[in-house]
Formats: structure tokens, C-alpha cells, sequence
């Protein structure tokens, strides 16, 4: 059954950023030898989990680290996102078979076996086989802000939607769910979800719709494709967003009417409390109309964590297991990432 195992970003300062995820989202430090295969004199690596999510933060510790080859050529960010898979020889033979670029054949440690292959742009995909169960010796149980991803985006270059669509169908068969072609006055995109066969992992896929869209601005920044944001789902959005803004993290500003609009909408549901305590930390809601009451998503969207308009952070709360990616917030979520574009003199016409 493929699920994510871990995500890898590849940072400058791998202990600063293992502190800031601590100190900032509540993570945990993982000291223990399930990712040992990446413990070396040329690179420091530093784990951090909450609830299911498995960070990787890697720096290099000289100029020949592929941390250091990395950032030469990209901004911080996502290099790999490990998939776990039920046996890593016949999934890394149908990958190659398809066509897909081995840059790690498969490898035989002590806990697990493990291959990689080239993705999108500068990241990458290791497969992972695991012969124990994942579980880090010595852990303290803590209340976790983060639960599980929720699922991940990424962003292609224009004309390459269709055949990163088909790359997933191949090698992972992931299927085609929801497709969305989403345009403002000024710019635009559009969006393919692929979910994995068990639904265990959500990948939308962005390609740019006009030269100025935020997503053509992440590729110009980001030098070529890669994850533009990890949504992580939580149990209570409002309180988790409450301490997070308490340490410091920023978030893209809702539009001025949003609330007024929400509550035109057919079938709004929340208490004058309850829109009190969203609105005040900034949270955008959804709902399908024909989806039983009470089903509602709330999201919210970090500013880009690195100096660079690349990566972000979405938080996700879904209420009595709602659908969906807050399609009725599109249209508001990219008039506030407009904004932050004008902000940053990147040019709207």
C-alpha cells in the first residue's frame, strides 16, 4: 500500500530549521536509526515529527553534500518525498521500465530496503520497503498541533501537465480525481488532483494558465518544477493557527468581504461564536451544498517559510471527513496571493 514514509527539504542550516519546526509547529526530535542511510561526514541531517509526518532537514557540511549541489541550483526546499511501498524491487523495475530515472538502485539496509528516482524539476522519489514497523525508541508522547499531510502540490512547467499526470498514472498508478482551471482577472492555472490507489496520498498538480500566475512566479524562483506547498492536517485548526501565529509564523491576509460573502452562501452552518474565533485568526471555510451538515473544510496559508516566494505551508481541519480542497475559496485565495505578488514588485498586468 504506497503512503508517504518522509519528506526531505534540503536547507541551509538544518539545526536552525530543526528548532524552528520545534519551537514554532510543535514537532518533535527523532533520534533513532529508521533514516539512517542518510547520516554522513558531508551532510547533517535533522529529523522532526508530529502525529504521522516525518520531516527530513538536511544542510551540507562540505562543498561535496548533494545538499550543497542542490541549493547551487534551487532555492531551499522539497528534494524528496519518500513513498512507502510494499516491495521497492518490482515498483523500482516498473519505474524504469516507464521510463524513470534511477539515481539510487535499490539498496539493502539493516531496517529497510531503498531506491531512488528522479521526479520533477530538482526533487526526487525514494521508495522505501520497511521490514520493522516505524517507531522511534525513547519518544515522549506529547499533543501532537499535526496529525498527518494532507496532501501535497506541485507545481510543473506550462505543457508539462499532461505528462506528469500520465508519469504518476504509470508508475504509481494514481488516478485522476478532480480537475480545476482556475482564472482571475490577472492571471491564472490549472490543476490536476491525482490520488494513490488506496487514497492514501493527494498530489494536485499546477501548470501556469498565463505568464503572471503565482504558479509561474514559483517556477521562475524555484529555477524548473517542484512541491509548492504541503497541506498538514489538524484537529483544530483555530487553536493550532492561535499558537502558531504566537510563535511567529505569517499567513496570507483573507480579502476584506470574505466573511460577509461566507455567510450569503447556501447551507452556512457556523454559530456567531465559531465564525468569531475563525475570522479572527484568518481561516477560510468550505463546504459542498449537498454534503451533510456540519461537513466543513477550514484552511489557512503560511507565507513562503524561506526568504524565497517558493514554498509554504498549508493547515488543514476537516470537520466530519469533508471532501474536497476548498474550491469555494479559490477565487479568495488568489486575489490575497496577488497581493503578496504586487508586494513583492512581481508585475500583474
Amino acid at each position: 500500500m504506497l503512503q508517504i514514509d518522509h519528506v526531505h527539504f534540503y536547507v541551509e542550516d538544518a539545526q536552525r530549521w530543526r528548532d524552528w519546526f520545534v519551537n514554532c509547529l510543535g514537532f518533535q526530535v527523532v533520534n533513532d536509526g529508521i533514516f539512517h542511510h542518510q547520516k554522513s561526514l558531508h551532510t547533517c541531517t535533522e529529523i522532526v515529527k508530529s502525529g504521522s509526518v516525518y520531516f527530513l532537514l538536511s544542510s551540507a557540511i562540505l562543498d561535496i553534500s548533494p545538499v550543497a549541489e542542490f541549493l547551487r541550483q534551487y532555492p531551499p526546499g522539497v528534494a524528496d518525498v519518500a513513498f512507502a511501498v510494499e516491495d521497492v524491487e518490482a515498483l523500482t523495475a516498473k519505474a524504469i521500465s516507464n521510463g524513470a530515472t534511477v539515481l539510487e538502485p535499490v539498496q539493502d539496509a539493516v531496517l529497510y530496503k531503498y531506491a531512488k528516482i528522479a521526479a520533477w524539476g530538482g526533487f526526487n522519489h525514494t521508495l522505501i520497503t520497511r521490514k520493522k514497523v516505524k517507531k522511534a525508541e525513547g519518544e515522549k508522547i506529547i499533543h501532537a498541533p499535526i496529525m498527518a499531510i494532507d496532501h501535497l502540490v506541485l507545481n510543473v512547467e506550462v505543457g508539462e501537465l499532461e505528462n506528469a499526470i500520465n508519469w504518476y498514472q504509470k508508475i504509481f498508478d494514481f488516478q485522476a480525481q478532480q480537475s480545476f482551471n482556475i482564472k482571475t482577472d490577472r492571471s491564472g492555472l490549472h490543476s490536476q488532483v491525482m490520488i494513490s490507489p488506496h487514497g492514501n496520498i493527494q498530489l494536485p498538480i499546477n501548470e501556469p494558465a498565463s505568464p503572471n500566475s503565482q504558479i509561474q512566479e514559483f517556477l521562475d524562483v524555484n529555477r524548473g518544477a517542484g512541491i509548492q506547498h504541503i497541506a498538514l492536517r489538524t484537529l483544530d485548526l483555530v487553536d493550532a493557527i492561535a499558537h502558531f501565529r504566537a510563535a511567529g509564523l505569517s499567513f496570507l491576509s483573507v480579502p476584506e468581504n470574505y466573511y460577509s460573502q461566507l455567510q450569503k452562501r447556501y447551507k452556512f452552518s457556523l454559530s456567531p461564536q465559531e465564525l468569531q474565533a475563525i475570522a479572527h485568526q484568518e481561516i477560510l471555510v468550505d463546504w459542498h451544498e449537498d454534503a451533510p451538515q456540519g461537513q466543513l473544510l477550514l484552511q489557512i496559508f503560511s507565507q513562503p517559510i524561506f526568504p524565497q516566494p517558493t514554498f509554504f505551508f498549508e493547515f488543514i481541519e476537516r470537520r466530519f471527513l469533508a471532501q474536497g480542497f476548498g474550491e469555494g475559496n479559490f477565487q479568495a485565495l488568489f486575489q490575497a496571493m496577488e497581493s503578496e505578488q504586487i508586494k513583492r514588485g512581481f508585475v500583474i498586468n
